[in-house]
């Protein structure tokens, strides 16, 4: 009788390879990383897009600049020895973080149209992944506009604020936790409607009424009563005037407080929400 050691491996055949007792995929954080390149690269890498992304706010800046700045010069908005640019492009700086922070859900659905995000479900990956990568990918973008919208508006209408360089650049910062927090509320939209279409008219039926219905152009108290009423309870307010405080070098630490909580806090359900949404069915 053959007697069978059953601690001793079998032998294998010539050119039979024995797979692993345990395979480890790729970590979330390595995904993340690496979804979020694939995203940057598209944005970043096409000149046309980063331009286009441009003209709106610097028109604005040129137009409204030159529209207001008469009218401004005679009340008591600007600060002392101040411009109206220095009060003007805080807001302008919140507004473009918050127009990227909106194009990730459009960008979002027609990855799902396309069927990029079929391949990604094909995929041993978290599909929250997906989300993540595309809210970075369009912070970066977002970080883009602003540094050169900063170097624009420095050199070509000479923007020097009383804050300085640390004012100006914690004021982007500000901006980009807010572009954050209307990003993710763009990326739970599109989790949910999945319609290019709907999506970019959602877009710009939110942008418009939060922009004007706040304190960009002029303050809260010079507004009709109403509107006033509106802009005291709109969380843009809130950005605009924490990134006018650090620019002007007046910090409103109340405005500062309530931006940054109102945006993380957004970007925290939104993305549970977000998430829920992108595992039904394609």
């Amino acid at each position: 009788m053959t007697t069978v050691d059953l601690d001793t491996p079998a032998p294998q055949q010539p050119g039979h390879h024995r797979p692993p007792a345990h395979s480890r995929g790729t970590g979330t954080a390595r995904q993340i990383l690496l979804l979020t390149s694939r995203s940057v690269r598209a944005l970043v890498l096409d000149p046309r897009a980063i331009l286009l992304s441009l003209l709106m706010p610097l028109l604005m800046l040129l137009a409204f600049s030159q529209i207001f700045a008469t009218m401004a010069a005679s009340t008591s908005i600007l600060p002392q020895g101040g411009s109206y640019l220095e009060y003007l492009l805080p807001a302008i700086m919140v507004n473009t973080a918050m127009q990227s922070g909106l194009q990730a859900g459009s960008t979002l659905t027609e990855e799902m149209r396309n069927g990029i995000v079929a391949r990604f479900r094909a995929m041993p990956i978290w599909l929250g992944s997906v989300l993540v990568a595309r809210s970075l990918a369009h912070l970066t973008r977002s970080l883009l506009q602003l540094v050169i919208l900063l170097l624009l508006a420095t050199v070509g209408f000479g923007f020097s604020p009383p804050g300085g360089f640390t004012g100006t650049t914690l004021a982007l910062a500000v901006a980009i936790v807010v572009g954050g927090g209307m990003g993710w509320i763009s990326i739970a939209l599109a989790s949910w409607l999945r319609n290019a279409d709907l999506m970019q008219d959602m877009a710009a039926f939110l942008l418009l009424p939060l922009l004007f219905a706040s304190s960009a152009f002029v303050p809260v108290d010079s507004l009709p009563t109403w509107l006033a009423t509106i802009a005291k309870v709109n969380p843009l307010t809130y950005g605009i005037d924490a990134a006018r405080g650090l620019t002007l070098g007046e910090p409103h630490i109340g405005a500062t407080l309530a931006a940054l909580t109102v945006s993380i806090t957004a970007c925290g359900i939104c993305m549970a929400v977000a998430v829920r949404g992108f595992r039904r069915p394609l």
